[in-house]
């Protein structure tokens, strides 16, 4: 095979705000944050271009740190796919940087653990500005038993009672190595949550555990017996998608 045709492999660190899209995964029917890229991609290569993201984000979720990578016979390098991507993008996908990567590199195979992030909004009033990056809840959040909750969450379990129903995977035990509650003030709580992976859903029903126990109708105490019970119906409803955004990934 010549220089010319040689296949080169690209990591890309993607931002989007998931508002209109209908998540990250490519679908027959609904716009995409990677169909969104893919033909942009198209227009810059000239190939069909496929776009391998480091998991799913579901309809309305967002991202700081995607992670993603392709392949392409294309003779552009990094710099100028960086630059070239931002100009064909919506405002509301930016690609933040590209780099060449060896060949041998998979955007979700090599992915040791990603960082989630929930932002709630805890006042009486519902904002204006911002409300499509955080779930609003008028009534006061006991913020230090939704904390002493959090830290259940910790170390290798089976997850199942958080896993979206209808989602069955091989196994359902992640290890979670943070699971943190912070007050930024005035009303603004945050949930850190990083993790050697995810199953569908898992933050947002964690997040909506949480919030039951902010709110009284679940017991701190009660979240361990929850989790062990691997009964999806004993944990909380689902957090909606606008307060989840995906921080960062992490590779070996």
């Amino acid at each position: 095979m010549s220089a010319e045709t040689t296949e080169k492999t690209f990591k890309l660190v993607i931002e989007y705000d998931g508002t209109n899209y209908h998540g990250w995964q490519r679908q027959k029917k609904d716009r995409t944050v990677q169909e969104t890229i893919e033909k942009a991609l198209a227009v810059m290569t000239r190939e069909k271009v496929t776009v391998i993201g480091s998991g799913r984000t579901d309809a309305g979720v967002h991202a700081l740190g995607q992670v993603a990578g392709f392949k392409t016979r294309s003779r552009l390098d990094a710099r100028a796919f960086l630059n070239g991507l931002n100009s064909l993008l919506p405002g509301d996908v930016v690609v933040r940087t590209c780099d060449a990567m060896p060949d041998t590199f998979h955007a979700r195979f090599d992915v040791t653990s990603k960082r989630y992030r929930y932002h709630i909004l805890n006042r009486p009033i519902a904002p204006a500005i911002g409300r499509q990056f955080a779930w609003h809840i008028r009534k006061p959040l006991d913020m230090a038993a939704m904390s002493e909750a959090a830290i259940v969450f910790l170390g290798t379990h089976d997850f199942k009672a958080f896993e979206g129903t209808g989602s069955p995977r091989d196994h359902s035990t992640r290890t979670v190595t943070d699971s943190t509650l912070r007050s930024t003030g005035h009303g603004d709580l945050t949930y850190d949550i990083r993790a050697n992976g995810f199953l569908r859903f898992m933050v947002r029903n964690i997040v909506g555990t949480l919030v039951e126990v902010g709110l009284g109708k679940i017991g701190k105490q009660d979240v361990g017996a929850i989790l062990q019970s691997k009964d999806r119906s004993r944990a909380g409803a689902t957090a909606p998608p606008q307060g989840l955004f995906l921080m960062d990934v992490a590779y070996e």
